[in-house]
Formats: C-alpha cells, structure tokens, sequence
C-alpha cells in the first residue's frame, strides 16, 4: 500500500479542515495517510532561565514518515513549510506546498486548485526541485549544544537596550574578519527573498551553489553582503562581552554567549519541492514581490507658458 503524508498548520481551521477531508479522500483511494502538525518542526526559544535543549536534526521526523513515503502534502503558508521541511527532509521526502496564508512564497498551489494537484501527485506527473538547506550549530568548545535545519536564514543579532556588536566570521579557509554592526544574517537562495532582502541583500536564484552574509546596520560603508561558494562552512564568533540572540528560519533560537561558536555548512539534507509546473523563479518574483514590473505612472512633459 503506497503510503503519503499530511503536513498542516494546526492553528488555522481551513489547514485543520483541508486535512480531515484529504485524509478521508485518499484513505478511499487506498493509500495510508499519516498525519502530523506543523508545530513539530517549531523548536521554539530557549527562555533565560532555561539551559540550552539540544534537539537532534534526525529525531523531528513524525510517526510514519520515511523513505518509503512517496510524498507529502504541507498545508499553511510559508512559516509552515519551513517547519515541515525541518521534520521530514532527512527522510528525504518531496514535499507537495499548498497555500492555506497571506504571501505564500514558497507555496507551489492554492486551495482552488488542489483536487488538481493531488491527482497529479498521485500519478507522479510532477518535477523535483532540490533547494539547499543550513546545518546550524551551536557549540561550546567540543560539546555540541544545540543545532537546526534552516532552509531561508540564520540571524544573529543584539539584544534590546545593548550597543553595537563586533562578530568574527569565518568562511572556510579564508582569514576571519570582523563585522560591526547590531547583527549578521547568513542566508540560502531561497532565503535571499526573505530577511536577507529587507537588510539590503541581492536576490539570489535558487539554482546558484552560494551563501550570502549580510550585515544589519553595519557601523561601516565597506561592510556590505557577501556572496561566496556554498561549499564554504562558516564560523561565527562573538567578540561582545554580553550575550546575543540567535534565530533560524524564525522558527527557532538560543543566546549565545562569548564562549560559544556557532557553525554552519550546507545540509546533506536538501529542501525537495514538488513542482507541478517548470520552475519559473522571475514570475514569482513579479508576482508575490513586483519584481521588474513597469512603472504605470510616468511623468508627462508639461508646456510652461
């Protein structure tokens, strides 16, 4: 019996609703649904009175969901997909996006057009689109302590009411260098849209093999986003004598203190995205954020008497 997943936000009753009726509709058609909510893939944050929980990148997968799943269905907007990814990519599992929110970038249909969708799926008349994700750890000299699959950004920042902060960054073998400013924000392509975006950084394809670090208000004109090889892992350190604040995928954070590292790399997991359609990235961009549309209002030329 071919087996699919359901992965729904569990806090919006169209996703709750949607996913009661695709359970029933493919039980009918003999497959073995499994079902789970989002929030299992939400690590949440650490509190200040709370030590750091290490939770391993292998233990979020649901019940049921393995490599013998065809595939699964991820009901909500993009702070569901995100979650859902964080439980099931190391299962290897592609991922059909349907839009139940507001912007819904990283969604691949819409509720209109669901029955649609899964009678595609279920006939694999779709594509495969793998997009990079992070491995985001947190160390304290040889104790891992905590860590996160990260599909947009990892975000590291001051906290409220404390100055401006100094960060050493590595990228692989290169001389680390330091940044000056309230925090640094290291990104995927796909998270080149998010984040990365409003802080001043390029948007970067999906298809390009590269990270880029952007610096929040950085204290210099020389300090600006860096694209680099994806293949780089990156270290960051804090050179502050007071706590900072870390937060991947907003989904999930710790504070790091001045002794610990925080290390990254490309994930062995990618992000699979099932795509109904050939990927067409510029049209998204038209349409969920005016990218490269025409200007409608164009000054006129006004005869002075």
């Amino acid at each position: 019996m071919p087996k699919v997943g359901i992965i729904y936000n569990e806090g919006k009753p169209l996703a709750c609703k949607i996913a009661k009726e695709l359970d029933d509709q493919l039980i009918a058609l003999g497959w073995e649904v499994f079902s789970a909510a989002a929030k299992g893939g939400i690590l949440g944050y650490c509190q200040s009175d709370q030590p750091i929980t290490h939770i391993p990148i292998d233990s979020l997968c649901p019940p049921g969901f393995d490599a013998d799943m065809s595939f699964a269905i991820v009901l909500g907007g993009d702070g569901t997909v995100l979650a859902a990814f964080r439980q099931i990519a190391p299962c290897g599992i592609p991922l059909l996006t349907v839009n139940t929110g507001h912007m819904g970038f990283l969604t691949e249909t819409y509720i209109n057009q669901l029955p649609e969708a899964i009678d595609r799926a279920i006939a694999g008349d779709y594509q495969v689109e793998d997009r990079a994700m992070l491995t985001v750890q947190v160390w304290d000299a040889d104790q891992l302590l905590w860590e996160a699959l990260c599909l947009n950004e990892m975000v590291i920042h001051r906290e409220p009411l404390t100055s401006m902060c100094h960060f050493e960054v590595t990228v692989g073998r290169h001389a680390p260098v330091d940044i000056a400013a309230d925090g640094v924000i290291l990104s995927t392509p796909t998270g080149s849209t998010a984040y990365s975006l409003s802080a001043g950084g390029p948007v970067v394809a999906p298809g390009v093999a590269a990270l880029q670090l952007v610096p929040i208000c950085p204290h210099s004109l020389a300090s600006r986003a860096l694209v680099f090889s994806d293949t780089e892992p990156v270290t960051i350190e804090s050179a502050n004598p007071n706590r900072l604040v870390m937060v991947v995928d907003g989904n999930g954070g710790c504070f790091i203190r001045p002794e610990f590292t925080i290390r990254i790399a490309r994930s062995p997991y990618p992000a699979k995205f099932i795509r109904l359609q050939p990927p067409e990235y510029f049209k998204i961009l038209r349409e969920k954020l005016g990218w490269g549309l025409p200007h409608i209002a164009k000054p006129t030329s006004v005869e002075l008497p």
